[in-house]
Protein backbone atom coordinates (compact mmCIF):
# COMPACT_ATOMS: atom_id res chain seq x y z
CA UNK A 1 0.00 0.00 0.00
CA UNK A 2 1.55 3.31 -0.96
CA UNK A 3 1.95 6.45 1.53
CA UNK A 4 0.50 9.76 0.83
CA UNK A 5 3.18 12.30 1.14
CA UNK A 6 1.37 14.01 4.24
CA UNK A 7 1.80 10.31 6.00
CA UNK A 8 5.28 10.14 5.34
CA UNK A 9 6.03 13.96 6.09
CA UNK A 10 4.85 13.05 9.56
CA UNK A 11 5.98 9.72 9.66
CA UNK A 12 9.48 11.45 9.13
CA UNK A 13 9.00 14.26 11.92
CA UNK A 14 7.87 11.72 14.55
CA UNK A 15 9.63 11.22 17.65
CA UNK A 16 9.03 9.24 20.76
CA UNK A 17 11.01 9.45 24.06
CA UNK A 18 12.34 6.14 26.42
CA UNK A 19 12.64 5.96 29.91
CA UNK A 20 15.79 3.92 30.44
CA UNK A 21 16.40 3.54 34.49
CA UNK A 22 15.06 7.08 34.64
CA UNK A 23 16.98 8.59 31.62
CA UNK A 24 15.30 10.08 28.80
CA UNK A 25 16.13 8.95 25.31
CA UNK A 26 14.43 10.99 22.52
CA UNK A 27 13.91 8.84 19.32
CA UNK A 28 13.53 11.04 16.16
CA UNK A 29 12.63 9.87 12.54
CA UNK A 30 12.32 6.49 12.91
CA UNK A 31 10.90 5.63 9.58
CA UNK A 32 14.10 7.69 8.06
CA UNK A 33 15.99 4.92 5.68
CA UNK A 34 19.24 4.60 6.77
CA UNK A 35 20.49 1.34 4.78
CA UNK A 36 18.07 1.70 1.46
CA UNK A 37 19.20 -1.63 -0.15
CA UNK A 38 18.45 -3.55 3.10
CA UNK A 39 14.89 -1.75 3.67
CA UNK A 40 16.46 -0.79 7.60
CA UNK A 41 15.01 2.11 9.20
CA UNK A 42 16.43 4.60 12.20
CA UNK A 43 14.27 2.26 14.01
CA UNK A 44 14.86 -1.16 12.78
CA UNK A 45 18.98 -0.11 13.58
CA UNK A 46 18.07 0.86 16.90
CA UNK A 47 16.40 -2.08 17.54
CA UNK A 48 19.12 -4.29 16.44
CA UNK A 49 21.79 -2.04 18.60
CA UNK A 50 19.43 -2.91 21.38
CA UNK A 51 20.25 -6.63 20.46
CA UNK A 52 23.62 -6.40 19.77
CA UNK A 53 24.42 -4.38 23.16
CA UNK A 54 25.29 -7.37 25.28
CA UNK A 55 27.96 -7.96 23.09
CA UNK A 56 29.28 -4.26 21.45
CA UNK A 57 28.96 -2.63 25.03
CA UNK A 58 32.08 -4.82 26.23
CA UNK A 59 34.14 -4.35 23.48
CA UNK A 60 33.57 -0.33 24.29
CA UNK A 61 33.19 0.07 27.90
CA UNK A 62 35.99 2.43 29.69
CA UNK A 63 37.49 3.57 26.11
CA UNK A 64 37.45 6.50 24.18
CA UNK A 65 34.93 6.33 21.61
CA UNK A 66 35.11 7.40 17.77
CA UNK A 67 32.22 7.18 16.14
CA UNK A 68 31.27 7.53 12.39
CA UNK A 69 27.53 9.70 11.50
CA UNK A 70 25.28 8.95 8.61
CA UNK A 71 22.73 11.84 9.17
CA UNK A 72 21.39 10.55 5.71
CA UNK A 73 21.79 7.22 5.20
CA UNK A 74 24.81 5.54 4.46
CA UNK A 75 24.04 6.65 0.54
CA UNK A 76 23.96 10.01 2.28
CA UNK A 77 27.54 12.35 3.62
CA UNK A 78 29.01 11.43 6.92
CA UNK A 79 31.75 12.79 9.42
CA UNK A 80 33.82 11.04 12.45
CA UNK A 81 32.59 12.30 15.74
CA UNK A 82 35.64 12.16 18.29
CA UNK A 83 34.04 15.23 20.45
CA UNK A 84 30.98 14.19 22.40
CA UNK A 85 27.98 16.09 20.57
CA UNK A 86 26.38 18.87 22.15
CA UNK A 87 24.32 19.09 23.86
CA UNK A 88 25.30 16.07 25.90
CA UNK A 89 22.58 14.93 28.06
CA UNK A 90 23.92 13.90 32.10
CA UNK A 91 23.53 10.49 32.25
CA UNK A 92 26.56 10.50 29.31
CA UNK A 93 30.00 9.72 30.40
CA UNK A 94 32.94 11.50 28.97
CA UNK A 95 36.95 11.59 28.83
CA UNK A 96 39.17 14.03 27.87
CA UNK A 97 42.49 12.74 26.07
CA UNK A 98 44.59 15.37 24.13
CA UNK A 99 42.07 18.00 24.02
CA UNK A 100 39.37 16.13 23.00
CA UNK A 101 36.19 15.30 25.21
CA UNK A 102 34.88 11.95 24.06
CA UNK A 103 31.76 9.86 25.02
CA UNK A 104 32.51 6.89 26.59
CA UNK A 105 29.97 4.12 25.95
CA UNK A 106 29.24 2.26 28.94
CA UNK A 107 25.41 1.64 28.61
CA UNK A 108 22.33 0.72 27.11
CA UNK A 109 21.16 4.57 27.28
CA UNK A 110 24.09 5.63 25.70
CA UNK A 111 24.11 3.44 22.71
CA UNK A 112 20.54 5.14 21.96
CA UNK A 113 21.37 8.05 22.36
CA UNK A 114 24.07 7.74 20.20
CA UNK A 115 21.97 5.32 17.35
CA UNK A 116 19.09 8.26 17.16
CA UNK A 117 21.80 10.50 16.22
CA UNK A 118 22.88 7.92 13.19
CA UNK A 119 26.29 6.96 14.97
CA UNK A 120 26.41 3.88 12.70
CA UNK A 121 30.25 2.69 13.36
CA UNK A 122 31.69 2.66 16.44
CA UNK A 123 35.49 2.42 16.96
CA UNK A 124 36.96 2.51 20.61
CA UNK A 125 40.44 3.25 21.24
CA UNK A 126 42.54 0.32 21.65
CA UNK A 127 43.40 1.25 25.04
CA UNK A 128 41.09 2.22 28.51
CA UNK A 129 40.32 5.44 29.41
CA UNK A 130 43.70 6.55 31.88
CA UNK A 131 45.47 3.82 31.09
CA UNK A 132 48.44 3.84 28.29
CA UNK A 133 48.58 -0.14 28.20
CA UNK A 134 46.91 -1.87 25.09
CA UNK A 135 44.15 -4.47 26.47
CA UNK A 136 44.51 -6.85 23.44
CA UNK A 137 46.99 -7.40 20.51
CA UNK A 138 45.40 -6.29 17.25
CA UNK A 139 46.55 -7.57 13.66
CA UNK A 140 45.02 -5.83 10.22
CA UNK A 141 45.03 -7.49 7.49
CA UNK A 142 43.65 -4.46 4.80
CA UNK A 143 42.86 -5.82 1.35
CA UNK A 144 44.28 -3.63 -1.50
CA UNK A 145 41.71 -4.66 -4.02
CA UNK A 146 37.43 -4.42 -3.03
CA UNK A 147 37.17 -7.39 -3.80
CA UNK A 148 39.57 -9.79 -2.02
CA UNK A 149 38.83 -13.78 -2.43
CA UNK A 150 42.16 -14.65 -0.66
CA UNK A 151 41.31 -12.45 2.63
CA UNK A 152 40.25 -15.81 4.75
CA UNK A 153 42.92 -17.86 3.34
CA UNK A 154 45.48 -14.24 4.50
CA UNK A 155 43.90 -15.02 8.06
CA UNK A 156 44.33 -18.88 8.05
CA UNK A 157 47.78 -18.21 7.69
CA UNK A 158 48.71 -15.52 10.23
CA UNK A 159 46.48 -17.83 13.17
CA UNK A 160 48.59 -20.46 11.80
CA UNK A 161 51.89 -19.00 12.34
CA UNK A 162 50.30 -17.10 15.57
CA UNK A 163 49.61 -20.90 16.76
CA UNK A 164 53.43 -21.87 16.27
CA UNK A 165 54.21 -18.92 18.77
CA UNK A 166 52.17 -20.58 21.42
CA UNK A 167 49.30 -17.58 21.07
CA UNK A 168 45.90 -18.33 20.75
CA UNK A 169 43.29 -16.07 18.58
CA UNK A 170 40.51 -15.36 17.23
CA UNK A 171 39.70 -13.52 13.84
CA UNK A 172 37.06 -11.36 13.08
CA UNK A 173 35.38 -9.60 10.01
CA UNK A 174 36.20 -5.88 9.93
CA UNK A 175 32.91 -5.27 8.77
CA UNK A 176 34.10 -3.89 5.74
CA UNK A 177 36.46 -5.55 3.40
CA UNK A 178 39.37 -7.07 5.22
CA UNK A 179 40.02 -9.01 8.94
CA UNK A 180 41.49 -8.69 11.88
CA UNK A 181 43.25 -11.38 14.24
CA UNK A 182 42.57 -10.45 17.96
CA UNK A 183 45.01 -11.57 20.25
CA UNK A 184 43.60 -11.97 24.25
CA UNK A 185 46.54 -10.52 26.22
CA UNK A 186 47.37 -9.81 30.10
CA UNK A 187 48.03 -6.85 30.69
CA UNK A 188 51.22 -5.64 30.36
CA UNK A 189 53.31 -5.37 27.32
CA UNK A 190 53.64 -1.90 25.88
CA UNK A 191 52.54 -0.70 22.34
CA UNK A 192 55.73 -0.21 21.07
CA UNK A 193 56.82 -4.06 22.20
CA UNK A 194 53.49 -5.28 20.35
CA UNK A 195 54.23 -3.25 17.48
CA UNK A 196 57.86 -4.55 17.16
CA UNK A 197 56.66 -8.39 17.13
CA UNK A 198 53.88 -7.36 14.92
CA UNK A 199 56.52 -6.68 12.35
CA UNK A 200 58.24 -9.70 12.66
CA UNK A 201 55.26 -12.16 12.16
CA UNK A 202 54.36 -9.73 9.22
CA UNK A 203 58.31 -9.47 7.43
CA UNK A 204 58.34 -13.24 8.27
CA UNK A 205 54.64 -13.61 6.07
CA UNK A 206 55.96 -11.64 3.56
CA UNK A 207 58.94 -13.56 2.98
CA UNK A 208 57.19 -16.78 2.91
CA UNK A 209 54.32 -15.36 0.72
CA UNK A 210 55.24 -12.70 -1.45
CA UNK A 211 52.49 -12.58 -3.71
CA UNK A 212 49.89 -12.40 -1.07
CA UNK A 213 51.17 -9.97 1.95
CA UNK A 214 52.78 -6.95 2.13
CA UNK A 215 53.66 -4.47 4.43
CA UNK A 216 53.82 -1.82 1.88
CA UNK A 217 52.71 1.61 3.57
CA UNK A 218 51.60 3.33 0.40
CA UNK A 219 48.09 1.45 -1.24
CA UNK A 220 49.69 2.66 -4.78
CA UNK A 221 52.57 0.74 -3.90
CA UNK A 222 50.95 -2.47 -2.56
CA UNK A 223 49.27 -4.05 -6.35
CA UNK A 224 46.74 -6.43 -5.31
CA UNK A 225 48.89 -7.61 -2.25
CA UNK A 226 47.36 -7.68 1.17
CA UNK A 227 48.63 -5.16 3.63
CA UNK A 228 49.66 -6.76 6.98
CA UNK A 229 49.17 -3.59 9.12
CA UNK A 230 50.62 -4.15 12.77
CA UNK A 231 51.17 0.03 13.02
CA UNK A 232 47.39 0.39 13.20
CA UNK A 233 47.22 -1.12 16.90
CA UNK A 234 48.76 1.84 18.69
CA UNK A 235 47.98 4.52 21.21
CA UNK A 236 45.62 7.20 19.78
CA UNK A 237 44.13 4.68 17.19
CA UNK A 238 41.07 2.68 16.79
CA UNK A 239 40.00 -0.33 15.25
CA UNK A 240 36.61 -0.86 14.08
CA UNK A 241 34.82 -2.69 17.34
CA UNK A 242 33.47 -6.73 17.52
CA UNK A 243 29.88 -6.14 16.92
CA UNK A 244 30.01 -2.11 15.07
CA UNK A 245 27.49 -2.32 12.61
CA UNK A 246 29.38 -0.80 9.24
CA UNK A 247 28.14 2.08 6.93
CA UNK A 248 27.83 -0.25 3.82
CA UNK A 249 25.39 -1.27 1.43
CA UNK A 250 24.39 -4.48 2.72
CA UNK A 251 24.45 -3.21 7.12
CA UNK A 252 27.52 -5.60 7.60
CA UNK A 253 28.13 -6.08 11.29
CA UNK A 254 31.96 -6.77 12.33
CA UNK A 255 31.95 -10.14 13.50
CA UNK A 256 34.16 -12.76 15.00
CA UNK A 257 34.62 -16.09 14.01
CA UNK A 258 35.59 -19.47 14.74
CA UNK A 259 39.05 -20.78 12.91
CA UNK A 260 36.59 -23.40 11.57
CA UNK A 261 34.42 -20.73 9.91
CA UNK A 262 37.11 -18.54 8.05
CA UNK A 263 38.61 -22.44 6.60
CA UNK A 264 34.80 -22.14 4.91
CA UNK A 265 35.95 -18.98 3.27
CA UNK A 266 33.11 -16.29 4.64
CA UNK A 267 32.39 -13.13 2.56
CA UNK A 268 32.49 -10.46 5.51
CA UNK A 269 28.89 -9.54 4.23
CA UNK A 270 27.86 -12.71 5.31
CA UNK A 271 27.23 -11.25 8.92
CA UNK A 272 24.89 -8.45 8.45
CA UNK A 273 22.17 -6.54 10.80
CA UNK A 274 19.50 -8.75 9.87
CA UNK A 275 21.23 -11.87 11.49
CA UNK A 276 23.86 -10.93 13.42
CA UNK A 277 21.98 -11.39 16.83
CA UNK A 278 20.44 -14.29 16.31
CA UNK A 279 24.05 -15.81 15.36
CA UNK A 280 25.24 -14.68 18.25
CA UNK A 281 22.76 -16.15 20.40
CA UNK A 282 24.16 -19.13 19.37
CA UNK A 283 27.70 -18.52 19.32
CA UNK A 284 27.98 -16.21 22.17
CA UNK A 285 30.74 -13.77 22.25
CA UNK A 286 33.81 -15.64 20.99
CA UNK A 287 36.65 -12.64 21.97
CA UNK A 288 35.42 -12.62 25.52
CA UNK A 289 34.90 -16.55 25.99
CA UNK A 290 38.31 -17.01 24.93
CA UNK A 291 41.07 -16.65 27.83
CA UNK A 292 43.41 -14.35 28.22
CA UNK A 293 47.11 -15.50 28.19
CA UNK A 294 50.92 -14.13 28.88
CA UNK A 295 52.93 -12.68 25.73
CA UNK A 296 55.63 -11.75 27.62
CA UNK A 297 57.84 -15.28 27.09
CA UNK A 298 57.33 -14.94 23.22
CA UNK A 299 58.35 -11.18 23.62
CA UNK A 300 61.48 -12.37 25.86
CA UNK A 301 62.16 -15.03 22.89
CA UNK A 302 62.30 -12.14 20.95
CA UNK A 303 63.98 -10.08 22.34
CA UNK A 304 66.85 -12.66 23.00
CA UNK A 305 66.89 -13.20 19.22
CA UNK A 306 67.18 -9.58 17.90
CA UNK A 307 70.16 -9.45 20.53
CA UNK A 308 71.71 -12.19 18.90
CA UNK A 309 71.78 -11.29 15.80
CA UNK A 310 73.40 -7.61 16.67
CA UNK A 311 76.13 -9.90 18.62
CA UNK A 312 77.02 -11.42 15.11
CA UNK A 313 77.01 -8.15 13.27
Amino acid sequence: MGTSKGTRSQAQTSSATLNIGGNHVQITNPDKMLFPEMGITKGRFMQELVRLSPYLLPACEGRYLTTIRYPDGVSGKFFYQKNAPEPTPPYVKTAVSEGISYVVLNDITTLLWLGNLACIEYHPSLHKVHDPLPTEWIIDLDPSVEEEPRIMEAASLVGDMLEQLGLRSVPKTSGATGVQIVIPIEQGPSFTQLKELGHVVAAYLCERHPKLFTIERFKKNRGTNIYIDYMQHDKGRTIAAPYTPRATRYASVSMPLTWDEVRRNPMPRDFHLLNAADRLQLTGDLIQLEPKQHIEPVLEALASHIAALQKRR
